[in-house]
C-alpha cells in the first residue's frame, strides 16, 4: 500500500517551475503531493480543470506530468517541440498510476559535448534539463566545467597555467581530452572560456540536482602532460594522436586522481559518480593481464582518498571496440579488481553489440543497458525500434538485471523516435512497437486529432529505415556517398558499388516513398504542424530518400564510366543536383543549417583570436576532424546540414566529376590531382567556412512536395 501526504512536497517549487516553462505563465492549476511507496512511482488525476500529481520524488512527478500530457492532452515534449505547449485546460482524467521499471535512466556520451552541445549556453541547457526531467533521466553525464578543474588541479601539481592551457587544447575537442585520447589539439584553450563555463557548469548542476538527478562528473584517467612527470610517462596512440599516461605504480597517479576529484568537489560539488575510461579505444600500455587491475586500484585509491563514497562509472565500449585484446578473461580480471560497490558498468552499445550477454551480465556488478545508435552526431534517420525493445526486455529478464537504461548517443537531435522509445522503457514495457507504442508516439507528436496519414507514415518508416534489424549501424558500414570522401578506386569495382548501394536499401523502396508521401500530404492539409516536429520529420525522410538516390546515381556513373569508358554529362548533372536540392530543403529549418552551429561557437568569443579558434573548432570537427593531411577521421561527424551539403560535400564531388574523364585513362594521376583539390577545398572551408545559403522563400512543406515529385517515383534504387 502507498500513502499520499497532504502537505506540499519539498520539490513542489522545482516541478512547478518546470510546468511553467513548458506550458507558459497562466497555465492551468497543478497540485503536487508526496507519495509514499516502496518503488519510484507517480499517480495523477484531473478533475474540474485541476491536475493533481502525487509522486515519490521530483523526477517521478515530472514523468507523471509528461505522461498525463502525452496520454490525455496528446502533447509530448521532444527535443524539437515548440514551447509553450498548446495546453490551455486540463481535461478530466481518472487516477492513473505509474511505477518505474528501472531505478535509473542514464543520459549522454562524452562525445555528445563535442558533437552537439559544445557551444550551448544557459538557455540550451535549461531546455535540455527540462527534457531530461520529463523523460526521467536520473544520471546525466555532465562535463561542463571540467576544464576549470583540470586547470586548478594541474597547476596545483606544479605546472604553469600556459602549459595547462596548451594541454587542454581547443574548446570543441574537450571530450576527447577528458577521455585521454588527445591533448593540445587544435589550439590552446582560451582562459575566458574556462571562467565562463565554470559559471555555466555551476548553474546547470544546480538545476539538475534540484530535480534529484545525480550527475556523473569526469575523473582522472592517468592522462597527463608529459612535463608533469618527465621520463616517467608512457606513450599511447589514438587515431594519430600521441598522449602520455602515468604508470599506476607511480605515487603521482593516485595523488593526481585525488587532486582532480578534490578540486572538482570544491568547485562543482559531487554526487559521488565519476566517469573514468582509462582504456577508451586504446589498449593498455602494458600487455601484462594484471596491468588493468593495477590501474583500477590506483584509480580507486585516488578517488576514495578525496571521496570515500566514490563510485566509478565505466564504459564497456573498449570490450567491444577492441575485442581482440579484451578477451573474456582480461575483462573479468579487470572488473574483479574493482569492488562491486565501487563500479557501475555502462553497456554502451547494447542495442547492437551487447556485452552483458557475453560477460554473464557483468557478474555481480551493477550495470546499465545503453543505446548508442548515433556515431559522430550524424543526422541519418535509421534505427531498429523493435530490436531495441527486444534487447531491453531480454536484459530485464536476466538474473543480474540492469539497474537502469541509458541513452549514450554521440550526438542528440536526431532519430527522436528511437531515443524516446528507449527512454520510455525505463517506466514501461513495450512488447510490440507497431501495436503498443507507435500510435501513442504519433498522437503525442502531432496531437489528438492527427491526420490518420501520419500514423500510416510512421508505420511505413517502422517497416523501412526504423526496421534495420539486420543492418550494422556504424559509420564504416552505413555511410552513403553524400558525405563520403571522393576517390577513383571504385572504377575498378562497379559491381561492388552497385551491391553496396543496394545493401543500404534492405526494405521495400515503395514503403519509404509512401511514408514520405503521407507526411507531405498531411503537412499540406495541416500546414501549422510543419512549424513543429512534422517539419523536422519531413526533412529527415527526405534525407533518407535522397541519400539513397545519391548512392544510386553514383553507381550509375561508375558503371557507365567503367563499362563504356565515357562520362555521361547528364548523369553528372543529375548526380550533383541531389546535393543542390537537399541543401535547399535543409535551409528551410534553422536546426539543419550549418550557420546556426558556427554562430553559436562564435558567440563565446571575447576577441578576434578567440573567434578564430572557435570558428576553426566548429568547422574542423564536422569535416577533416584532425588536419587536411590526415584523412583517417575525415567525415566521421559529417552532417546533412545546409551549407555543408552544398558548400563542402558538393564541391568535392564536383571536383571528382571533373577529373573522371582523366581517371579513365590514368587513374593514378587523376587520383593525385583529386587529392590536391580535396585538400584545397578543405583548407578553404577551414579558413572561410560555408558560403552563405539563402533561406528559400517557400517553406519546408512546399520544398518537400517539390522533391517528392522529383525523386519519389523515378529514382527507385
Amino acid at each position: 500500500m502507498s500513502a499520499i501526504a497532504t502537505d506540499p512536497p519539498i520539490w513542489d517549487s522545482v516541478v512547478t517551475g518546470l510546468v511553467t516553462r513548458i506550458l507558459g505563465r497562466g497555465h492551468p492549476d497543478v497540485h503536487f503531493l508526496s507519495l509514499d511507496a516502496r518503488e519510484r512511482s507517480f499517480e495523477f488525476g484531473a478533475e474540474a480543470g485541476v491536475l493533481t500529481v502525487a509522486a515519490t520524488d521530483a523526477l517521478a512527478a515530472a514523468v507523471g506530468v509528461h505522461t498525463y500530457l502525452r496520454t490525455v492532452c496528446a502533447v509530448a515534449v521532444g527535443w524539437d517541440t515548440p514551447r509553450p505547449l498548446p495546453v490551455t485546460e486540463f481535461p478530466d482524467a481518472p487516477p492513473t498510476r505509474g511505477t518505474a521499471e528501472t531505478e535509473h535512466l542514464y543520459y549522454l556520451n562524452f562525445c555528445t559535448q563535442g558533437y552537439t552541445s559544445a557551444y550551448w549556453g544557459w538557455d540550451d541547457w535549461e531546455r535540455e534539463t527540462d527534457w531530461m526531467a520529463l523523460h526521467g533521466v536520473t544520471m546525466p553525464l555532465t562535463l561542463l566545467g571540467h576544464e576549470a578543474v583540470l586547470r586548478e588541479a594541474l597547476t596545483g601539481l606544479g605546472l604553469d597555467e600556459s602549459t595547462v592551457l596548451r594541454f587542454l587544447g581547443g574548446p570543441g575537442y574537450l571530450p576527447w581530452q577528458y577521455m585521454g585520447n588527445l591533448d593540445g589539439f587544435p589550439d590552446p584553450m582560451p582562459s575566458s572560456w574556462i571562467d565562463a563555463h565554470l559559471d555555466l557548469a555551476r548553474r546547470v548542476l544546480e538545476r539538475q540536482r534540484s530535480f534529484g538527478m545525480t550527475p556523473v562528473l569526469p575523473g582522472f584517467t592517468g592522462h597527463v602532460p608529459a612535463g608533469l612527470a618527465p621520463g616517467r610517462t608512457r606513450t599511447r596512440d589514438w587515431q594519430g594522436f600521441r598522449t602520455h599516461v602515468l604508470d599506476p605504480a607511480d605515487p603521482l597517479y593516485a595523488r593526481a586522481a585525488e587532486e582532480v576529484a578534490g578540486v572538482q568537489a570544491r568547485l562543482l560539488g559531487t554526487d559521488h559518480l565519476y566517469a573514468i575510461d582509462p582504456f577508451i579505444e586504446m589498449v593498455p600500455v602494458d600487455a601484462d593481464p594484471a596491468f588493468p587491475g593495477a590501474v583500477a586500484r590506483a584509480t580507486l585509491d585516488g578517488l576514495t582518498g578525496a571521496d570515500p563514497d566514490a563510485v566509478w562509472v565505466l564504459q564497456a565500449w573498449p570490450f567491444s571496440y577492441q575485442r581482440d585484446f579484451w578477451s573474456d578473461s582480461r575483462v573479468n580480471a579487470f572488473l574483479d579488481a574493482i569492488p562491486d560497490d565501487r563500479v557501475l558498468v555502462l553497456d554502451l552499445w547494447a542495442e547492437e553489440d551487447p556485452q552483458w550477454s557475453r560477460l554473464d551480465s557483468f557478474g555481480s556488478k551493477a550495470w546499465i543497458w545503453c543505446a548508442l545508435l548515433n556515431f559522430g552526431g550524424r543526422t541519418d534517420p535509421i534505427g531498429d525500434l523493435q530490436g531495441a525493445v527486444d534487447g531491453i526486455n531480454a536484459a530485464k529478464a536476466t538474473g543480474n538485471r540492469p539497474v537502469g537504461l541509458g541513452l549514450a548517443m554521440e550526438g542528440t537531435r536526431n532519430n527522436p523516435a528511437f531515443f524516446h522509445l528507449v527512454a520510455d522503457q525505463a517506466w514501461t514495457r513495450t512488447e510490440d512497437v507497431r501495436r503498443d507504442w507507435l500510435p501513442g508516439f504519433v498522437r503525442g507528436r502531432y496531437g489528438a486529432d492527427a491526420d490518420p496519414a501520419l500514423l500510416a507514415a510512421w508505420r511505413g518508416l517502422n517497416a523501412t529505415v526504423y526496421g534495420a534489424s539486420d543492418v550494422r549501424i556504424f559509420p564504416e558500414q552505413f555511410n552513403g556517398v553524400l558525405t563520403a570522401r571522393p576517390g577513383y578506386a571504385d572504377l575498378a569495382f562497379p559491381d561492388r558499388v552497385r551491391t553496396d548501394a543496394a545493401g543500404l536499401v534492405w526494405y521495400d523502396w515503395a514503403d519509404l516513398v509512401g511514408a514520405w508521401e503521407a507526411l507531405v500530404g498531411a503537412a499540406e492539409r495541416h500546414p501549422a504542424l510543419a512549424d513543429g516536429p512534422l517539419g523536422g520529420d519531413l526533412v529527415d525522410v527526405a534525407m533518407a530518400v535522397l541519400s539513397r538516390v545519391c548512392d544510386h546515381r553514383y553507381a550509375e556513373l561508375v558503371e557507365a564510366a567503367a563499362g563504356r569508358g565515357e562520362v555521361p554529362e547528364e548523369g553528372v548533372a543529375r548526380f550533383l543536383r541531389v546535393f543542390d536540392d537537399l541543401d535547399a530543403l535543409l535551409a528551410t529549418r534553422p536546426e539543419y543549417r550549418y550557420a546556426t552551429w558556427e554562430a553559436r561557437a562564435e558567440a563565446w568569443a571575447t576577441d578576434d583570436d578567440e573567434r578564430r579558434v572557435l570558428r576553426d573548432n566548429a568547422r574542423r570537427i564536422l569535416t577533416v576532424w584532425t588536419t587536411t593531411e590526415d584523412t583517417v577521421l575525415d567525415d566521421y561527424a559529417a552532417r546533412l546540414w545546409s551549407g555543408l551539403v552544398g558548400g563542402y560535400h558538393r564541391p568535392r564531388w564536383a571536383a571528382w566529376s571533373r577529373g573522371l574523364p582523366r581517371a579513365l585513362s590514368d587513374r593514378s594521376a587523376a587520383a593525385s590531382e583529386l587529392d590536391r583539390e580535396l585538400t584545397g577545398i578543405a583548407e578553404r572551408f577551414l579558413a572561410e567556412g560555408a558560403p552563405p545559403v539563402p533561406v528559400p522563400q517557400e517553406g519546408v512543406v512546399a520544398r518537400s512536395r517539390l522533391l517528392l515529385d522529383r525523386y519519389g517515383r523515378a529514382d527507385a534504387p
